[in-house]
């Protein structure tokens, strides 16, 4: 490996542009020269061993730059990243430089052996990976102070040099995985091998479970229909419904991990060695050593960070919460107010009017949600979390726990309060419609048609006879390089979550919940589709193993679902019918049911694998390959002393 390194040359006939480098107007020659000069330097001398060239337009050379790479660079960057591909055996195995040969569908001329994703992925890795050696500022710019050890493309960054790094599109292979994707409508399965060869692990996974989602909700919505059709104002009948939605939460979660893992192994991820984090790029403090890594770095209290998420966040977020409850006060004084209308003059307009107070505050709702979540990042980001995935968990919880009260706590106030459930089936029906329509509109038709928009203005300026596929170089980086950038996959996740919020928590009042959010996924996953091929920039892949901190949120929402549905079962008059005399047995009798429900629940949850025999047998005999080869690596060493 270390003759393939030192054996390789920075300089390639064939260069591919791969990822775009854009830098801020005006920025220092001093700046410029340095940066290119440690992106080609070989890795011996702390570079990254890249190609990198200007990109020449009509105006001549602006502060834009194409990043690519040589073959045999990108085949031992896959190796330094812990690429998992598949062997001809059909095994799937970590890839090594030395044991290329076997691999299935690998030649030495071969390029397409590792997918344009991953190759961009690679170079994003060298990238950021590209650190200070001796250099105690960017050249240039006093004040963008450096360290040894510091990533260099994280300190131009946050010091306003770099404006941003993205992967280019390939306009030929986008085409072909639009038509497949969403250019037609047709009743199948998502082409999700093909979105992860193009788009990466994490948008791919996000795609399969929303098409999961989406199939799971049929057998709820099809069993919703009839209890909607026959039995409207007869909620007794729905304790069977509110039965079945117990054990179809259950169901639907663990299999999912199932078929994650089968997907995951397929693409290789799920068998990939997770990587030691480094600092984010947002966390600051007094330079200092990393115990674990020996490394200078910025070194900040966990005593201070605690005291600013206990003493200003959580006080913050309490705060929120309690205005949303305020908000949902004013909600039910709207709604008495239009029932007091409808009652005075029983007209069609006062019908009307009975949902509207439902469907301001949906709209409400939603404004809240987009306000907090942009104070909920900003304080996380000023708690000044060290690694990314603990900035993460922490946005996560914020966002999740205001987003579940402010969206279903009038719910809860209505059955439990009220117990008017005329009125939750009424406001149910209205907040997962409003919040469906809103969330089409802000997240997919708004943005397409404003990309479409400024797209139509960019060709008639300069190539207005062109198609996307006939655009040059220049041209497409410089309309690519304007194009929103797709912010991951949080906010996708979050409308589902809601979503299977509202169908699992009162599905038992208003069953056509399931039928409403499988009609919205269908539109969903077309709508989706097209943001990711034309309203944004092409994110970079990231390689994942599941859903993370996902699949316990909706696991946590289940259940609870199990202890709304047992409550309302217990409220329903058939049941409360079977305890006249005594209402503390009947409290004590839907207590002992929810507890054996739960039982069963996390009983199904133990005894359902969350990976298939087969791949269990092929991750176990590939730890035992790994032990047998580390035997014999420790008896040769020994064998030489």
């Amino acid at each position: 490996l270390l003759e393939s390194w030192s054996s390789l040359d920075t300089v390639e006939s064939n260069f591919r542009p791969l990822v775009v480098i854009e830098l801020a107007k005006g920025t220092k020659e001093e700046t410029i020269e340095w940066l290119t000069k440690r992106i080609v330097d070989k890795k011996a001398n702390g570079g990254a061993q890249l190609l990198i060239k200007p990109l020449v337009t009509e105006n001549g050379v602006e502060n834009i730059y194409l990043v690519g790479a040589s073959h045999l660079r990108l085949l031992l960057g896959a190796e330094s990243v812990g690429l998992v591909k598949e062997c001809s055996d059909n095994s799937m195995r970590t890839f090594t430089y030395s044991s290329r040969k076997t691999f299935k569908h690998f030649a030495d001329d071969n390029h397409n052996f590792l997918t344009m994703a991953e190759c961009q992925y690679i170079i994003k890795h060298e990238l950021e990976n590209l650190r200070a050696k001796d250099e105690k500022m960017i050249p240039g710019y006093p004040q963008a102070k450096l360290y040894p050890g510091k990533s260099i493309v994280r300190r131009l960054l946050t010091s306003g040099i770099l404006v941003q790094i993205f992967p280019l599109h390939d306009r030929e292979e986008l085409k072909k995985l639009s038509h497949s994707w969403y250019g037609r409508v047709k009743v199948g399965y998502q082409p999700l091998d093909d979105v992860r060869c193009y788009f990466g692990e994490t948008i791919a996974l996000y795609f399969g479970f929303l098409e999961y989602f989406t199939f799971a909700l049929i057998p709820m919505a099809v069993i919703g229909i009839p209890y909607y059709v026959f039995a409207w104002e007869d909620y007794d009948k729905y304790v069977l419904f509110a039965t079945f939605n117990l054990l179809w939460s259950t169901v639907i979660l663990e299999v999912w991990k199932r078929i994650c893992a089968i997907l995951t192994y397929r693409w290789g991820t799920l068998l990939m060695k997770r990587q030691f984090e480094e600092p984010r790029p947002g966390f600051h403090g007094v330079l200092g050593i990393n115990p674990v890594t020996g490394r200078e770095e910025p070194v900040y209290s966990s005593i201070k960070r605690q005291l600013r998420i206990y003493l200003v966040s959580l006080p913050f977020v309490c705060l929120c919460l309690y205005f949303s409850l305020y908000v949902m006060m004013i909600y039910f004084d709207l709604e008495q107010w239009a029932l007091d209308y409808h009652k005075e003059n029983e007209s069609n307009f006062s019908s009307l009017m009975l949902y509207v107070p439902s469907i301001i505050y949906a709209v409400v709702i939603e404004i809240m949600n987009r306000i907090y979540r942009y104070a909920a990042e900003f304080l996380t980001s000023w708690e000044n979390h060290r690694l990314e995935s603990s900035y993460q968990n922490h946005l996560i919880l914020k966002v999740l726990v205001f987003n579940f009260l402010n969206c279903f706590a009038s719910l809860f106030y209505i059955a439990f309060v009220l117990f008017d459930m005329k009125l939750l089936r009424q406001s149910l029906a209205t907040l997962l419609i409003t919040s469906q329509i809103l969330n089409q509109f802000a997240e997919s038709l708004l943005p397409y048609w404003l990309q479409k928009r400024y797209n139509r203005r960019m060709k008639k300026r300069t190539y207005s006879k062109k198609t996307d596929t006939d655009l040059s170089l220049a041209e497409q980086v410089n309309m690519e390089k304007d194009m929103g950038t797709y912010l991951g996959t949080f906010d996708d996740y979050l409308e589902l979550f809601l979503q299977f919020g509202y169908v699992s928590l009162f599905s038992c009042v208003y069953p056509l919940a399931a039928v409403f959010a499988v009609l919205n996924n269908i539109t969903e996953i077309y709508s989706d589709a097209l943001k990711m091929c034309r309203v944004y920039k092409r994110p970079f892949a990231e390689p994942t193993a599941n859903i993370g901190v996902w699949q316990l949120a909706f696991e946590t929402m289940s259940v609870i679902s199990v202890v709304t549905n047992c409550i309302l079962i217990g409220m329903s008059p058939q049941v409360d019918a079977l305890f006249p005399d005594s209402k503390m047995d009947l409290v004590l009798t839907v207590a002992l049911v929810e507890h054996l429900l739960l039982a069963i629940k996390f009983i199904m949850a133990f005894v359902i694998p969350d990976k298939p025999r087969d791949i269990q047998m092929k991750l176990a005999k590939l730890e035992f390959e790994s032990l047998e080869a580390l035997k014999q690596q420790v008896r040769a060493f020994q064998m030489q002393l």
